[in-house]
């Protein structure tokens, strides 16, 4: 019992799970895990595993490791089960946690600072956030992250060079046959940066190696977009100018709009901002030069990144992985002096974020109560774990911030993070209610009572579609303006309030009559929130 309860590496497995897998189907499929979902379907509803598609128009816009992945998992738990076909993002992130444990180990840090990184890591906002959201995000920079670790032990390790070589080359090429080489820029590339300028390269008597790592990894991550560019070479040049536009016109922001990065780690906002103050913290760190090192990663990554003119929020997360290892290290020096900090600026900055953190354990509940107090039935029993976890772990945390013991208060928010998880996203269910979501399955209904088959008027979304089961064939051509008008004297329309008249211009010849509507928003149309492109009117059309 004694070795079970000291095991990180148990412990760490434990919470992570904890963190990624209770309730992983309640919060709906977005855009992006749509695309993905809706390619696995049709991957094995189709037999086509190499030319991927998405409503049965080619979609080659990503490799396709990710969704062979997901895939088999759709062939296991079915298409239908929202949390069989997450559970491979779900391992891939567990993937992630223990290489960059791992990765800690190598560079020296004490086994506690290593236990603690990887806790950092997987409750940082944005690494669980995506750990539970099958995209291509996660794959990427977990395959790059294990690929670090085998290159770590090949450029410090004189034995084994082949072999390490060869693991890297391998999971590189997995990273890069998930996304492309955007974690090659964005993670490994900043690692380089980092080690070269901290611990040097010494490539004597292994250049060859780095030959052969990088043939496995460019044969792995090319073979693919190398087929389809031969096979297919008229679409993917399509697809290759629209991506490569997007870049520099397309959610274009300013140089300096990744700079509040470290708010995505979430809960440890405050620590993480702290520990990226070199000046402040060189003295007080245990192993300055994985600190130096750490930091620099953390930095040019962040450069990098900031330089592309296209920016989104999700393409920090390889900004968060450097980064939970750079904030071990302030945690660490919180755990052994926190009773001794005399600089009242710090002081009043910790007391006030884990102040905070302390609060928001009293306003959650209690906020959640007032907000759903008429549609409390059917979650009693999440909001009372809810409550009676966060007050317990918030107390817990005001004793041991009260008598200064700072590792017990890491280890509370810790646990706040895996209560507000475990007990609160059920009752997001409670807070998101739309009287008017209409899902796409109900138009099965439909065209079982009217004897018609549904298509899309000028545009597919990719909810609906998932939603709806299968693909929505689209009638009108956007770029063309070309109708192609479907054989059938009666069928099904769907229609997007923007063309809902174009829709009647282009049926002239059909009578049209609405008969339901689509919509899987799960705000009312009142609000903000609510999103046009998840809402449809459905038609039925007859010829005159």
């Amino acid at each position: 019992m004694s070795k079970l309860i000291h095991n990180h590496k148990f412990w760490l497995l434990v919470i992570s799970c904890l963190v990624l897998i209770p309730h992983l189907s309640v919060i709906e499929v977005n855009i992006m895990e749509a695309r993905n979902f809706i390619t696995a379907r049709e991957m094995v509803g189709n037999n086509n595993w190499i030319l991927t598609t998405i409503n049965d128009l080619p979609r080659y816009e990503k490799p396709p490791l990710p969704t062979w992945l997901t895939a088999v998992s759709g062939m296991i738990f079915g298409f239908g089960n929202v949390f069989g076909l997450r559970l491979p993002v779900v391992f891939i992130t567990l993937l992630l946690v223990f290489s960059t444990y791992k990765l800690s180990e190598k560079l020296g840090l004490p086994k506690q600072q290593n236990f603690h990184n990887g806790l950092i890591l997987i409750t940082s906002f944005y690494i669980y956030f995506a750990g539970r959201d099958n995209q291509w995000d996660m794959y990427t920079h977990s395959f790059m992250m294990v690929c670090i670790v085998f290159l770590w032990k090949f450029l410090n390790d004189k034995k084994h060079s082949f072999l390490n070589a060869c693991l890297a080359g391998l999971f590189f090429g997995f990273s890069f046959l998930s996304k492309g080489p955007i974690s090659v820029y964005a993670l490994l590339l900043p690692f380089l940066i980092a080690y070269g300028i901290i611990f040097k390269f010494d490539l004597r008597g292994k250049k060859f190696y780095v030959f052969l790592l990088l043939i496995i990894g460019f044969c792995i991550g090319l073979s693919w977009p190398l087929y389809v560019r031969y096979v297919d070479p008229e679409t993917v040049a399509r697809v290759t100018k629209l991506e490569s536009s997007r870049w520099g016109s397309y959610n274009i922001r300013p140089f300096y709009y990744y700079w509040s990065f470290f708010t995505q780690s979430g809960i440890w906002t405050v620590p993480a901002l702290i520990a990226l103050f070199y000046p402040y913290l060189k003295t007080r760190v245990s192993n300055l030069k994985a600190y130096q090192f750490t930091l620099i990663w953390t930095l040019a990554s962040l450069m990098l990144l900031s330089i592309i003119p296209e920016k989104k929020s999700r393409y920090l997360l390889p900004v968060l992985i450097p980064m939970a290892l750079n904030t071990g290290f302030y945690i660490e020096y919180l755990i052994r002096n926190f009773k001794n900090i005399n600089l009242k600026i710090e002081k009043s900055v910790l007391y006030f974020a884990f102040g905070l953190i302390i609060l928001i354990c009293l306003i959650i509940p209690i906020g959640l109560f007032i907000k759903i107090k008429n549609e409390f039935a059917g979650f009693e029993l999440w909001l009372i774990g809810l409550t009676i976890s966060l007050f317990s772990l918030g107390f817990i945390a005001f004793q041991n911030l009260r008598k200064k013991d700072f590792l017990n208060v890491f280890y509370a928010v810790i646990g706040v993070q895996v209560a507000v998880i475990i007990f609160g996203i059920p009752l997001t269910n409670a807070v998101l209610i739309n009287p008017d979501y209409h899902s796409a399955k109900e138009l099965k209904e439909k065209e079982k009572e009217l004897g018609i088959k549904s298509y899309e008027m000028s545009s597919f979304t990719p909810e609906i579609v998932w939603d709806y089961g299968h693909s929505i064939p689209v009638v009108l051509n956007e770029k063309t303006n070309m109708i192609n008008l479907p054989k059938e004297r009666k069928f099904g329309i769907l229609a997007s309030k923007k063309d809902s008249i174009l829709s009647k211009k282009k049926l002239e010849n059909y009578n049209l009559k609405k008969i339901s509507t689509v919509d899987l928003n799960r705000v009312p149309k009142e609000s903000k929130k609510h999103n046009d492109r998840l809402f449809r009117i459905y038609y039925l059309a007859t010829k005159k």
